[in-house]
């Protein structure tokens, strides 16, 4: 068995409500400057927070204008007003885009290196100041990830920083939080999570470790999706997706994704798509040019989304792949390019994009080439 290296956040506490704990961790670890990242939509959420750290003597100062794809010069605004601000922590509050936001901030607040300079694995030198993440969707599973992607205007590409030292300090997971997410995005962020885990299990670099993660992921986000997308305040299905979704941002720093992701980034960088909106198209597709490479596996993910075997593994990895496309319909999430879009004419351009994502690509259990990219594109038309 080959060697393999976990790195998790030093407390994970998960639960309703767990955003109280928060409060009273902060409280007694003796930091007095927080500055707090999130969106303007979920103030009203932090509401009780905000008192209660001001209470406890906390300055808290607030970032709310984050897009939706966060972007180098995005990020110098950011940092600059932390800066300003003398922060002694950070904390993340959102979704995936302001998670990875915090974690660089956090990372980078005082040190020399420009964020230019670290798109790769391994580049940062030091760890920066004390920070948390705490996610409101059930998406991206960034808050217990090693992994930050921001977009690159100079070439419109979505690019990875990868390292231990943006692993966060403390994750806290409150499924409470992602009630009021509206059903499109439960939906796109939820098939976000269920492709890091088909991803992780399927990958070249797949390990016993992470297989367990990766199959429990799958187990709970197929079962438990379509249930939180027709009913937001549905408890059980909330909890699911959200501990499913952990399981899957576990799965990223020891093994990580592959084509699905690689071939994503240039749709979110040309085309400011959600990121689990493109995951979702592509996914099938993806599955299928795969399937020949390790048909057991994606036997194995069938299984798991509670497909009933077929005769042999290719009929039930098929099945699997049918199992996806569906589950995508049924959460109204749109099947091909053309649908939200997209043209055709890109498809070249994209192509040569996505090949520049070699990070994941060396994942995949199958060689992806220029053309077939082109052919995955051009089968969404």
């Amino acid at each position: 068995m080959k060697p393999i290296t976990l790195i998790q956040p030093a407390k994970i506490q998960f639960g309703t409500g767990c955003l109280e704990i928060f409060c009273k961790d902060f409280l007694v670890s003796g930091k007095k400057r927080l500055f707090i990242l999130t969106a303007p939509i979920l103030r009203p959420l932090l509401k009780k927070m905000d008192e209660t750290l001001l209470d406890g003597g906390v300055e808290l100062c607030y970032f709310d204008d984050i897009r939706q794809e966060p972007t180098v010069n995005d990020f110098h605004t950011i940092i600059a007003q932390a800066r300003s601000f003398k922060a002694d922590s950070v904390i993340g509050v959102g979704g995936g885009s302001v998670l990875d936001l915090a974690k660089l901030v956090a990372t980078l607040l005082y040190s020399d290196q420009q964020v230019e300079q670290l798109f790769g694995i391994g580049l940062i030198k030091e760890r920066g100041v004390w920070f948390a993440c705490i996610p409101t969707t059930s998406g991206t599973g960034s808050e217990v990830s090693p992994n930050a992607i921001l977009l690159d205007e100079n070439d419109n590409l979505k690019k990875g920083i990868v390292s231990p030292y943006l692993m966060a300090d403390a994750a806290y997971i409150d499924p409470q939080l992602t009630w009021t997410v509206p059903a499109k995005v439960t939906a796109e962020t939820g098939m976000d999570a269920l492709t890091h885990c088909i991803e992780a299990y399927t990958n070249k670099f797949a390990h016993p470790l992470v297989d367990v993660y990766a199959l429990t992921g799958i187990r709970l986000i197929a079962a438990n999706l379509l249930k939180a997308v027709k009913d937001g305040k549905d408890q059980e299905a909330r909890e699911a997706l959200s501990l499913g979704s952990m399981y899957g941002g576990m799965c990223l720093g020891p093994v990580n994704t592959a084509a699905v992701h690689a071939l994503s980034y240039p749709l979110g960088g040309m085309f400011h798509l959600s990121h689990g909106l493109s995951n979702a198209i592509l996914l099938p597709t993806v599955m299928r040019f795969n399937r020949p490479a390790c048909v057991e596996r994606y036997a194995q993910v069938a299984i798991a989304c509670g497909v009933l075997p077929g005769k042999n593994d290719e009929e039930t990895a098929e099945r699997g792949v049918d199992f996806i496309y569906q589950l995508s319909k049924d959460c109204g999430i749109p099947t091909t390019l053309s649908e939200i879009g997209v043209p055709q004419e890109a498809v070249d351009e994209m192509a040569k994009s996505a090949m520049e994502v070699q990070r994941l690509l060396k994942n995949n259990p199958r060689v992806v080439t220029e053309q077939d990219a082109k052919d995955i594109y051009n089968c969404l038309y």
